[in-house]
C-alpha cells in the first residue's frame, strides 16, 4: 500500500530516493503518487514528491498518466519546481503547459533561471508564449522576451542573464562583501566567477571564485583578473559553444554581443544537455528516425516521422533487387548463387555502416575535415582490403564445404574483397559528399551507403560467377 512506502539511503536525498538500486523509478512510488493525485491529497503528494531534485521530479512527472501530470503541478502549487519540466520530453512538456492555467505557468516560470525559463517557453506557439509573458512581472517579461528574440539553438537562447559583474576598481574584499551581504535574490543560484566590466558593460575579464578567495583583501579586480577570458557571441550555434567547452575544459563562458558587451553566461550544466541532445539526435538520425522523435510521441506522429526514410529505403531496395533481375538466367542455372549473393551484400553493408558511423561522428565533432580527409580515406581503403581478404577466405572455404564446388570459393572471395573495399569508400565518401552539399550526413548517409554495398555486392558476385562459370 502507498502508506507503507519507505525511503532508504543516507542523507536527505537518499532517504527520499524514488529510484531503485539500478537507477530506475520505483514502481511503488509512481503508484502512490498516482493515488495521491487521484484523491487530491496534497499533503501526501508533498510527502512523496516535495523537495525532489528537478531531474527526479521530471522523471516522475513523465512516468505518470498524461491526465495526472498537470493535476500534480496544480496540487503541489508553489512547491512544484518548474525546472523539472525542462527534464521531460518536448511533447510531454507542451501537453502539461497547455493544460495548466496561464497564471500558474507564469508564476512558475518567473521563479526560474532565465536559461531554464527560455527552455520552457521556446517550443510553444507564439501566441501561447505571449499569453504567459503578459502574465509575468514586467522585469522578468522583458528579460525573457529579449532571450527569446535570439535565433533558435544559439548561445543567446542557451545563456542565463543572471550573473555577477563588478567594475575593475573594486577590491577583492569589497567584492566578497557584496556577494555575502548584497541582495541574494539578484545573484544566480550557482556561479563560478565574477566578470569584470567597464562603465559601458563591455567585458574586460573575469576572476574565478577560488582566485577571489585567495587574493589579498585590498587587491583590485583589475590586478587579479584574466583579461584573455574565452568568450562566446550571442549568435554562435550552441553546438559550436559545446565544442569550445570541450576543447578548453570550460565550466562557464561569458556571452557578449556585437559591441563586446556582457549579456549573459553559459554554464557547464547547459552544455551537458546540448551534448546529450546532439548525441541523441545523431543516433536517431543514423537509424532513419526523426531527430525530434521522443518515446512519448503519439502513434501518428511517430509513423509520419519514419515514413519518409522507410520510403527511400524501399526505393533503394528495388534498385538493388533490379541487379538480381539482370542475372535471372544465371541464377536459374546455378541455385548456389542465389543463396550466397545476400551474404556478400550483407557483409558489405555491415562494413559500410561501421565506416559511416565513425565518419559521421568525426564530421560532427570536426575531427574529420579537408585537412585529413585523404589520409582517412586511404586508411579505410586498406582496412576494407584487409577485412575483405580475411572474410573472403573464410567465406570461400565455407562455400566450398557447403556446395562442394571449388571455383565457387574463389568467386565469392573475390566478390567479398571487392564489396568490402566499396563499403569502405562508400562509408566515408557518401557522408563527405553529403556534407559538402549542405545535407546532414547523419540523416541521409544510411540509405545511400546500403544501396552502394547491395548493388556492388550483387553485381560483383554474379558478374564474376557468370564469367568464371560461363553462364551466359
Amino acid at each position: 500500500m502507498a502508506e507503507d512506502i519507505k525511503y532508504d539511503g543516507a542523507g536527505t536525498e537518499g532517504q527520499r530516493s524514488i529510484r531503485d538500486a539500478d537507477g530506475r523509478l520505483r514502481v511503488d512510488v509512481i503508484e502512490a503518487v498516482e493515488q495521491a493525485v487521484a484523491a487530491g491529497e496534497t499533503a501526501r503528494l508533498l510527502e512523496l514528491a516535495g523537495g525532489l531534485h528537478e531531474a527526479d521530479l521530471g522523471a516522475l512527472v513523465e512516468a505518470l498518466h498524461p491526465d495526472s501530470r498537470p493535476r500534480l503541478v496544480e496540487l503541489m502549487g508553489g512547491d512544484f519546481d518548474f525546472a523539472a519540466l525542462t527534464e521531460v520530453p518536448d511533447a510531454v512538456r507542451e501537453e502539461i503547459l497547455e493544460e495548466l492555467p496561464t497564471e500558474t505557468v507564469a508564476e512558475g516560470v518567473s521563479e526560474l533561471e532565465s536559461d531554464d525559463a527560455v527552455a520552457l517557453l521556446e517550443d510553444l506557439e507564439p501566441h501561447e508564449q505571449e499569453e504567459i509573458l503578459d502574465a509575468m512581472p514586467a522585469l522578468e517579461r522583458t528579460a525573457l522576451q529579449r532571450s527569446l528574440d535570439y535565433p533558435e539553438k544559439s548561445a543567446g537562447r542557451l545563456m542565463q542573464t543572471t550573473l555577477v559583474a563588478a567594475p575593475p576598481t573594486w577590491t577583492a574584499g569589497q567584492t566578497l562583501d557584496h556577494l555575502r551581504e548584497g541582495d541574494q535574490d539578484s545573484l544566480p543560484d550557482s556561479f563560478f566567477e565574477v566578470f569584470v566590466i567597464d562603465p559601458a558593460h563591455r567585458l574586460l575579464g573575469n576572476v574565478f571564485l577560488d582566485a577571489l578567495a585567495r587574493a589579498r583583501s585590498m587587491a583590485t579586480l583589475q590586478d587579479i583578473m584574466h583579461a584573455d577570458r574565452r568568450r562566446v557571441h550571442v549568435d554562435d550555434e550552441e553546438e559550436e559553444v559545446a565544442r569550445l567547452f570541450e576543447r578548453y575544459n570550460l565550466v562557464s563562458a561569458p556571452v557578449v554581443d556585437d559591441q563586446d558587451r556582457l549579456v549573459g553566461v553559459i554554464t557547464i550544466d547547459d552544455i551537458v544537455d546540448v551534448i546529450q541532445e546532439a548525441a541523441d539526435q545523431d543516433i536517431k538520425a543514423l537509424g532513419g528516425v526523426s531527430r525530434r522523435e521522443e518515446i512519448g510521441d503519439g502513434l501518428l506522429t511517430v509513423a509520419r516521422g519514419r515514413f519518409v526514410w522507410l520510403f527511400i529505403n524501399l526505393a533503394t531496395a528495388f534498385l538493388a533487387s533490379s541487379v538480381l533481375g539482370l542475372f535471372q538466367g544465371q541464377l536459374q542455372k546455378m541455385v548456389a548463387l542465389a543463396i550466397l549473393a545476400p551474404i556478400v551484400a550483407s557483409q558489405g553493408g555491415q562494413a559500410a555502416t561501421q565506416t559511416m558511423t565513425v565518419a559521421v561522428r568525426a564530421l560532427a565533432t570536426r575531427e574529420l575535415s579537408r585537412a585529413n580527409a585523404m589520409r582517412i580515406i586511404l586508411r579505410e581503403f586498406f582496412v576494407g582490403g584487409l577485412n575483405g581478404a580475411a572474410f573472403g577466405v573464410v567465406t570461400g572455404i565455407a562455400a566450398v564445404v557447403w556446395f562442394g564446388i571449388g571455383p565457387l570459393g574463389v568467386v565469392i572471395a573475390a566478390a567479398m574483397l571487392t564489396n568490402m573495399i566499396a563499403a569502405a569508400f562508400g562509408g566515408i565518401l557518401v557522408p563527405l559528399a553529403l556534407e559538402k552539399f549542405g545535407v546532414d550526413p547523419a540523416v541521409s548517409s544510411g540509405a545511400f551507403v546500403t544501396t552502394v554495398t547491395d548493388v556492388v555486392g550483387y553485381f560483383s558476385f554474379l558478374s564474376f560467377a557468370t564469367l568464371y562459370f560461363g553462364l551466359n
